[in-house]
């Protein structure tokens, strides 16, 4: 097979998966603390005799740092990020890190997620305040009060997401490195009132997507322009035999 043909093929491979992120992150532009996937892609050189061929690999993902905007709600119970920083809560895939710090308080006193899931504390430890203790304040650093005492404190995380993660559920995220507590940092806090609206520019994100199809389909066509001319050189030199 001629290596243009490989060097397509590779290209759709890696436009496929940037087309599946893209339209991931459309879907989700309008998610409460959805950070968006982005593709790093690298050249892999095939040393040929003649030349060296370059291909593209599927590319690798991340997850942008860009923070989302912030709106004001005025709810008790919802919380924004301030920095690079990550909520915990125990679902039932395990511990995932989310931005999204809309939660609400169970009859028991948990802090827990619109889905119900605990809300965890910096050991790891779901979070219980007293439902008959009166208002909930928060301090900057994730610390809980009620009547004016400490109770509780929401735990922030940081994660090498560099080593890889799978999505879970609209924003959550699980990495395969194991996440950390944020301690000692004066960039990363917690507001109240507050939550983090989705990072995803919907416009740009449209265009990507529109300008990736383009290509997926020209190179479609520049396959089968190749595959055409191979099968009409093999035709005429079958026939000169």
């Amino acid at each position: 097979m001629q290596s243009g043909l490989y060097v397509s093929l590779s290209s759709q491979l890696a436009l496929d998966r940037r087309l599946t992120t893209l339209a991931d992150n459309v879907a989700n532009a309008t998610t409460v603390g959805f950070r968006a996937t982005e593709v790093k892609f690298n050249q892999v050189v095939s040393d040929q005799r003649t030349a060296d061929v370059a291909f593209v690999n599927e590319g690798q993902e991340f997850i942008s740092t860009k923070s989302g905007g912030i709106t004001e709600t005025g709810g008790t119970l919802d919380f924004a990020i301030k920095g690079d920083a990550w909520f915990s809560v125990e679902t039932p895939s395990g511990p995932t890190l989310t931005r999204d710090g809309r939660f609400t308080l169970t009859d028991a006193g948990e802090l827990v997620t619109l889905n119900g899931y605990p809300v965890l504390d910096a050991g790891g430890g779901p979070i219980q305040l007293d439902p008959q203790a009166g208002s909930i304040t928060l301090s900057a650093d994730g610390q809980l009060n009620q009547n004016n005492q400490p109770v509780a404190a929401i735990g922030l995380f940081e994660a090498d997401l560099s080593n890889g993660f799978v999505r879970a559920g609209n924003s959550g995220i699980i990495p395969n490195s194991q996440p950390q507590p944020v301690v000692d940092r004066v960039d990363a806090g917690v507001v109240q009132g507050y939550i983090e609206e989705s990072n995803v520019n919907a416009m740009s994100e449209m265009t990507q997507l529109i300008m990736v199809t383009r290509a997926f389909e020209n190179i479609a066509n520049l396959i089968r322009d190749s595959e055409s001319s191979l099968e009409d050189a093999v035709k005429t030199l079958g026939g000169s035999q």
